[in-house]
């Protein structure tokens, strides 16, 4: 029933851009903080950055900071990150992510997308980001 589905992963090179999409439905979207989370191999999954229900609060990871920006659109039920001026640490799987009422959301975790998801918590597939020259 609940869908999370990201889109616009690829390949940049160092100094480009990326516009990354996540189409949500089957829950009630514009109650729900959203994230993108990102994990590179042999890393923890990384919160990037997290946007409130109706956009007024915004937060980025240090190593992003002026080069990513989140949004949302609660009437298409989508959240966006574009991601400008990337660098080869960027490259890593993008997750979306979903946290309902009282649900705290983390700066890191194991796992992105585990197998087990709590109540009020959901992920995407994850889309592939590739910074490389």
């Amino acid at each position: 029933q609940v869908q999370l589905v990201e889109s616009g992963g690829g390949l940049a090179q160092p100094g480009g851009s990326l516009t990354l999409s996540c189409a949500a439905s089957g829950f009630a979207f514009s109650s729900y903080v959203m994230g993108w989370y990102r994990q590179a191999p042999g890393k923890e999954c990384e919160l990037v950055a997290a946007i409130t229900s109706f956009g007024g609060t915004t937060k980025y990871a240090d190593s992003v900071k002026g080069r990513f920006t989140i949004s949302r659109d609660n009437a298409a039920n989508t959240v966006y990150l574009q991601t400008n001026s990337l660098k080869p640490e960027d490259t890593a799987v993008y997750y979306c992510n979903a946290r309902g009422p009282g649900i705290r959301v983390t700066t890191f975790q194991a796992m992105c997308a585990p197998e087990s998801i709590g109540e009020y918590d959901y992920w995407g597939q994850g889309t592939q980001v590739t910074v490389s020259s």
